[in-house]
C-alpha cells in the first residue's frame, strides 16, 4: 500500500497560524488517529494530506512521491466525513458506485464491485433504498462503501462517528478497525475522543495549539505523556494534579497549606525528582488504593461523592479544609469499598505509576520505563478481581 511522510508541514491563514512543525510518518497499512481538542489543527493536517487544503510550508509525500502540489483527485486517497457528505438523490447503489462511474469504469464491473463491498459492510439489502430512508449507522456503512470501492492507497476519517449516538458508536468503531485490518490501507483518522482513539489506533499523534505534542502507541502515550497536556487529556476520569514540594526524605507535601497531604514516596521513585524542590504531582485516578481505616502513610480525606460504575465507582474526595484549603481529588475504586459523603477515608498511592511535571515547562520529568506499564497491568488487574 502506501507509506505517508509529512515533512516541516505549516499551514497559515494570515497571521494565524493552523499548523506547525508537523513532521509525521505513517506506515505502510497503519491506522494512525490525530486526536486532540477542538481547534488544535487535527482537521488541516488531514486536508492538507487530501489536496483540500494547500500547506503554506514543507512537503507531504505518498511512497515517497512528493503529491504537495499534486491534485486531489490524483492522490488516489479516500475521505470519509463527519456529515458522511451522501448524494440525498440517489440510490445506495448509485451513491457507492458513484466514483467508478466518474472514473468510466463499465457497469459491469461496477456492478461486481459494488456486490462486494456491500457484502463486506453487511448491507446488500439496503442496495435500492434511497439516502433519506437510512438510519445515520447505516448512511456511515454508505459513507465507507463509497470510499472503499475506490481501493484507494490512503484512507482519510475526519470524526466520522460524531453524529451517531453511543450504541452505533461501538458498533461502527467495532467495524471500521476489522476493515482496515482486513483491507491494510494507510489510514489517518482524526476525532477529540480518547476512547474511540485509544481503541482503534496503532499511532496516536496527540496535538494541541496547532503542534504535535506526542506521537507513540496508545499504550506509550497512556503511560509516558511527554508533557502535562497529554497527561491530562488522555484517560478518564482525567489524572490528578497537585503542585507538590519534596523533601530530602522522599516525603511530599503540597504547596497549599494543608496538613493532611503528606506522602512519602518509594526512595528509587523519590530518585527521580532528586533535582527539584518543588514539582507538579501527577496520579491517575485508578492508581489510589481507597483505606476505610487509618493505615501509614496515608492521604486522609473526605467522600465528598460517590459515582457507581458497575464494578467500580469514581470518588471524589477532599483533602484539607473544605471552607479554606483543600484539594479535591478523583480516585477510582472498587465497588466494594463502602464510602458514603461525608466519610473519611485514608488513601495510599502505587506510587511507581505517579508523574512528575516540570512546574515550568509542563514536561514530564524523568523516564518512568516501561516496568510501570507492567504494573498498571497488574493494578487493573487487581481492580478487576476486587470488583468480581
Amino acid at each position: 500500500m502506501t507509506k505517508v511522510e509529512y515533512t516541516d508541514i505549516e499551514k497559515k491563514y494570515g497571521d494565524e497560524i493552523a499548523i506547525e512543525n508537523i513532521n509525521l510518518t505513517v506506515d505502510d497499512g497503519e491506522f494512525a488517529i490525530l486526536l486532540g481538542p477542538s481547534g488544535c489543527g487535527k482537521t488541516t493536517t488531514l486536508r492538507c494530506l487530501a489536496g483540500l487544503t494547500e500547506p503554506t510550508e514543507g512537503t507531504i509525500e505518498m511512497d515517497g512521491f512528493d503529491v504537495t502540489d499534486i491534485h486531489p483527485k490524483n492522490r488516489n486517497a479516500a475521505m470519509v466525513f463527519q456529515n458522511f457528505a451522501l448524494y440525498p438523490h440517489m440510490t445506495v447503489r448509485e451513491n457507492i458506485e458513484y466514483p467508478l462511474k466518474v472514473h468510466g469504469v463499465d457497469k459491469e464491473s461496477r456492478n461486481e464491485r459494488v456486490q462486494e463491498v456491500t457484502e463486506m459492510m453487511e448491507m446488500p439489502e439496503l442496495l435500492d433504498r434511497d439516502i433519506d430512508n437510512l438510519s445515520g449507522g447505516q448512511q456511515q456503512r454508505v459513507a465507507l462503501g463509497r470510499a472503499i470501492i475506490r481501493r484507494p492507497s490512503v484512507f482519510l476519517m475526519d470524526e466520522p462517528l460524531a453524529n451517531l449516538d453511543a450504541k452505533l458508536k461501538m458498533s461502527m468503531r467495532s467495524r471500521i478497525k476489522v476493515l482496515q485490518r482486513e483491507l491494510g490501507i494507510t489510514t489517518l483518522y482524526v476525532t477529540h475522543d480518547q476512547e474511540e482513539a485509544m481503541s482503534l489506533g496503532d499511532k496516536l499523534v496527540v496535538m494541541n495549539d496547532a503542534h504535535i505534542q506526542q506521537i507513540g502507541t496508545p499504550d506509550e502515550v497512556y503511560h509516558e505523556p511527554v508533557n502535562r497536556f497529554v497527561a491530562s487529556f488522555i484517560g478518564s476520569p482525567a489524572m490528578n494534579f497537585v503542585d507538590v514540594t519534596i523533601d530530602s526524605d522522599g516525603v511530599l507535601r503540597a504547596t497549599k497549606d494543608i496538613d493532611e497531604f503528606e506522602y512519602r514516596l518509594d526512595s528509587d521513585v523519590a530518585d527521580r525528582y532528586t533535582d527539584y524542590d518543588e514539582f507538579v504531582l501527577g496520579v491517575r485516578p485508578p492508581y489510589f488504593t481507597v483505606n476505610t481505616d487509618p493505615v501509614d502513610n496515608a492521604i486522609a480525606g473526605t467522600v465528598e461523592v460517590t459515582e457507581p460504575q458497575g464494578d467500580q465507582q469514581i470518588i471524589d474526595v477532599i483533602v484539607g479544609d473544605e471552607d479554606g484549603e483543600s484539594i479535591e481529588l478523583t480516585v477510582v475504586a472498587s465497588n466494594t469499598i463502602e464510602a458514603d459523603r461525608g466519610d473519611t477515608i485514608w488513601l495510599t498511592i502505587e506510587d511507581t505509576l505517579v508523574h512528575g511535571f516540570d512546574p515550568q515547562t509542563g514536561d514530564r520529568i524523568g523516564k518512568q520505563e516501561t516496568v510501570s506499564r507492567t504494573k498498571a497491568s497488574q493494578v487493573a488487574t487487581e481492580r478487576s478481581t476486587e470488583g468480581n
